[in-house]
C-alpha cells in the first residue's frame, strides 16, 4: 500500500500490505543493546558466543523487536500512532551482525468496535525478514485503529 497520510480504519481491507525501508544491524548496536536489555554472553561476546547454542552472537530477539517497531513506525503511519494490544512473537532464526532488516506487515482481520464507534481492532501480521528474505521475526499483532475523525 503506497502512504503519504495518516491511514485510519476505514482506510484498511484485509490483506493490505506495508513493506518498510531497510535497518542494517552491527555488531556494535548487537552488544549495545544487549548490554542494557539482555546480558547474556551469546548477545554482548562474540568469542563466548561462538560456544553457545548460537555458535555466534546473535543480537537479543527483543533488539530485533524493537528495530522492528522502529521500522512500522516509519512505514505504517496509522492515524492516532500503533497501539498494540496483544499478540504473539517467534523468533525462528537469529538476527546477526551485519543483517539488513526489513519488515513486511499484512492485515489479517478487521474488526470494528460496536461500543466504541471511534476505533476498531486489526491483527496483522509482521514478518522481520533479512538480505537473505529469511524471516527472523512472525509477530502477529492485535492493534487498536482509530476511525478517520469528524
Amino acid at each position: 500500500m503506497a502512504l503519504t497520510a495518516a491511514v485510519y480504519l476505514e482506510d484498511l481491507s484485509v490483506g493490505d500490505t506495508f513493506r518498510s525501508g531497510e535497518h542494517a544491524l552491527d555488531e556494535a548496536q548487537i552488544v549495545d543493546f544487549a548490554r542494557q536489555f539482555d546480558p547474556q554472553p551469546f548477545h554482548t561476546d562474540g568469542e563466548a558466543a561462538r560456544q553457545t547454542f548460537f555458535q555466534g552472537l546473535a543480537a537479543s530477539g527483543w533488539h530485533t523487536a524493537a528495530v522492528t517497531m522502529k521500522l512500522l513506525v516509519q512505514s505504517m503511519p496509522l492515524g492516532g500512532g500503533l497501539i498494540g494490544a496483544g499478540g504473539s512473537v517467534e523468533w525462528p532464526r537469529p538476527t546477526r551482525p551485519g543483517d539488513l532488516l526489513r519488515v513486511v506487515c499484512r492485515v489479517l482481520e478487521i474488526r470494528p468496535s460496536r461500543s466504541k464507534p471511534d476505533r476498531g481492532m486489526v491483527t496483522v501480521e509482521t514478518l522481520t525478514l533479512n538480505q537473505r528474505d529469511e524471516t527472523c521475526q512472525r509477530l502477529v499483532t492485535q492493534m487498536v485503529v482509530m476511525r478517520r475523525p469528524g
